[in-house]
């Protein structure tokens, strides 16, 4: 079963070189054509708290499985319709925000059609002085099985291509939760890549 496992992960590599086509996405998120380039650092300071009058989003991708034989997935993250940056493996970026209304996009970065689907939503209402975080998670899983989506509000969503079964989703995380994936993960820098 392995084997398999290993087969798919290699044709998946191949045939993204081969496999372009753009995919819709919600508004939240931005032009499907924007890819990043992301690097990531550890042991890097903890984020300064947002000024009085801002507030501060960690975006943040759990995902310490590889996706292809020698590659981590690349999440990009959209805010209100734009693309704000990237991550690849277990790692984390912040962004400064301004109170009110906001609406986030998780997109797996990927050139085949079945995985560019695997896409997520989630809004908040930012308050000045808050720190939000965002995880957006890529569970790979061999064989058949059922998704159930997480609670209401949580998001989720389920591509199924046979073995393995990929699931996606974005979910806010407690206060806790998100110190310790700063803590232990990686400071992720992007840079589109058009």
């Amino acid at each position: 079963m392995k084997s398999r496992f290993a087969l798919f992960l290699l044709c998946v590599a191949l045939v993204s070189a081969v496999e372009a086509q753009a995919t819709v996405l919600p508004d939240a998120c931005g032009d499907d054509k924007v890819k990043f380039d992301v690097t990531a650092q550890k042991n890097q300071p903890e984020p300064a708290p947002p000024a009085a009058s801002k507030a501060q989003v960690v975006l943040i991708e759990n995902n310490s499985q590889m996706v292809t034989p020698f590659s981590y997935a690349t999440v990009r993250f959209g805010m209100d319709g734009a693309w704000v940056g990237a991550n690849k493996g277990d790692s984390y970026f912040t962004l400064t925000v301004d109170p009110g209304v906001h609406h986030l996009c998780a997109s797996w970065q990927s050139a085949l059609r079945r995985v560019k689907k695997s896409i997520d939503v989630a809004s908040f209402t930012a308050e000045p002085g808050k720190v939000y975080y965002f995880a957006a998670q890529i569970v790979m899983t061999e064989g058949g099985g059922t998704y159930v989506a997480p609670a209401a509000g949580q998001g989720g969503s389920y591509v199924q291509g046979g073995t393995p079964n990929i699931f996606f989703n974005l979910a806010q995380l407690n206060e806790d939760e998100g110190k310790y994936r700063v803590k232990a993960w990686k400071l992720a820098t992007s840079k589109p890549n058009k």
